[in-house]
């Protein structure tokens, strides 16, 4: 393939790969593998394992663990764990032995591959622990998106290194891949307000709920609030499609955490609600320095649920302990909400993709409720001909705001390119590149998704800019650029 495009970016010999080894445990329940609603075999297949005797039971686990105990971490507690998820089917008189108990675990567990199909679109940003780092040297985070069968999306992450010339090495992947612990999170809100009258439906009923709870509030206590709107259900207008609206949204707050022994390149954000069901897809992650200095990691990303898309916010000082919550707003619908790294005049703000073709600026004074956006970037130019979009949180320069995007033109090809927006008024292009900063090659064109380089996000060290980027849904290659050509070339044009 051969692509017109500006000659300043170089790729570096870094290439991952997916890799169909990286499996997590799931619950595995026959009958019920989503083809259709059926009802589950989990009885009959219960008493199979019940039927058999003590020395069967034994060799049989022996062989679970001989052939899949070096694959993952724990796994006899996750044995255990789906073992009590079939206690309501099991005689209580009956008491199982231990090594019954763990085949009936292992029987209802199966492995999921979550790079089995893809990894891509990945973001990068600085490591919030840089102990031991050699002088001039930085260490990051890069965000991945891994993709498994029937095309489910996760979260992972590996770590490497920027040296002071602009190298980049990346860590190996950990050896496991763990899945955190869902609980429930903090509501706000503001969210369930914004998202109920862009439904037409924040009247008095939901005034009802969201007036006694304050600005934020347990899920407890919104449930208790949903009970006596239902008791008292026949005084107010549409009771019961509130509620249901209520607590769809609800669902799709959560937190997550892992266990500190975990590392940060085990540990997998794993859907957890049923808006994200069928993925977790493009997370754009960002530290985020507020005005009195403290730093947050936030990430937006697309929930998809099989047949609905929403954007949902992660945040996380540690990358161990994460929450998410729901954007909602106009300029939030749609994909590929990117956070600016700072407030801009006391305001957050973000590049949006609203109307799915054109970038625009979106301000709002809070972070998860983004109501409209301005316009800031049209298609122009052949290669994003059919719409733009960002490719992750802009940059902080002294020229102004460096912002990668990604543009389609034809036969769907995915380029990326870059704008320059003016510090304080981010809707104010100072600059554009007209040639993209990367196309794909002739060795990058196949792939799962064929055509395609993508980014999630960038980082500056030094005098370089180092762009993680996917490759065709199929591999993760990383280029530098060099910033003052960068920022000489979108001064120019």
């Amino acid at each position: 393939m051969t692509s017109v495009y500006s000659g300043l970016a170089t790729r570096t010999p870094v290439r991952l790969v997916a890799d169909s080894s990286r499996v997590i445990t799931r619950l595995f329940v026959p009958g019920q593998e989503g083809f259709e609603l059926q009802d589950s075999r989990a009885g009959a297949v219960l008493g199979r394992i019940l039927a058999l005797d003590e020395d069967d039971v034994q060799s049989a686990l022996d062989d679970v663990f001989s052939r899949f105990a070096d694959r993952h971490r724990d796994l006899d507690n996750t044995f255990r764990a789906h073992a009590s998820e079939l206690a309501d089917r099991l005689n209580p008189d009956r008491e199982l032995s231990q090594s019954r108990s763990l085949l009936v675990g292992a029987t209802f567990t199966s492995e999921y591959a979550i790079e089995g199909a893809a990894l891509c679109n990945p973001s990068v940003v600085v490591h919030p622990d840089q102990s031991g780092i050699h002088s001039g040297s930085v260490r990051f985070v890069m965000s991945v998106r891994g993709i498994g069968e029937g095309h489910l999306s996760s979260i992972g992450f590996r770590t490497g290194t920027v040296d002071a010339g602009g190298g980049v090495a990346v860590d190996d992947p950990a050896p496991f891949a763990t899945v955190g612990t869902t609980e429930s999170g903090v509501l706000d809100a503001a969210v369930f307000r914004s998202e109920l009258a862009r439904l037409d439906d924040a009247g008095e009923a939901a005034d009802y709920v969201l007036d006694a709870l304050g600005d934020h509030f347990t899920r407890l206590a919104l449930d208790r609030r949903l009970t006596r709107l239902r008791t008292n259900r026949r005084t107010r207008g549409h009771p019961d499609e509130t509620i249901a609206l209520i607590r769809a949204i609800a669902d799709r707050t959560y937190a997550v955490r892992f266990p500190e022994r975990i590392p940060l390149p085990e540990r997998v954000l794993w859907p957890s609600t049923e808006a994200e069901a069928a993925g977790m897809e493009d997370a754009r992650f960002v530290r985020f320095v507020e005005d009195d200095g403290s730093v947050m990691f936030y990430a937006t990303y697309t929930a998809y649920s099989g047949s609905k898309i929403s954007q949902q916010l992660l945040a996380t000082d540690d990358f161990r302990c994460f929450t998410s919550v729901p954007l909602v707003g106009r300029a939030a619908a749609n994909k590929g909400l990117a956070l600016f790294p700072r407030r801009i005049n006391g305001r957050f703000a973000a590049l949006s993709r609203s109307d799915r073709e054109s970038n625009a600026i979106a301000f709002s004074d809070e972070l998860s409720v983004w109501t409209d956006a301005l316009p800031c970037q049209q298609p122009t130019e052949s290669w994003e001909a059919l719409q733009l979009g960002n490719c992750g949180a802009p940059i902080e320069t002294d020229a102004g705001w460096l912002v990668l995007t990604h543009g389609v033109g034809p036969m769907r090809t995915y380029s990326i390119g870059a704008i320059l927006l003016d510090l304080d008024d981010p809707t104010r292009v100072l600059g554009r590149l007209r040639q993209p900063l990367l196309s794909p090659t002739e060795g990058e064109r196949d792939g799962y998704v064929p055509n395609v380089v993508y980014s999630c996000g960038a980082l500056v060290h030094g005098d370089s800019l180092v762009l993680p980027y996917g490759i065709s849904d199929g591999a993760i290659g990383i280029a530098t650029v060099p910033m003052p050509e960068l920022l000489a070339a979108l001064g120019a044009q």
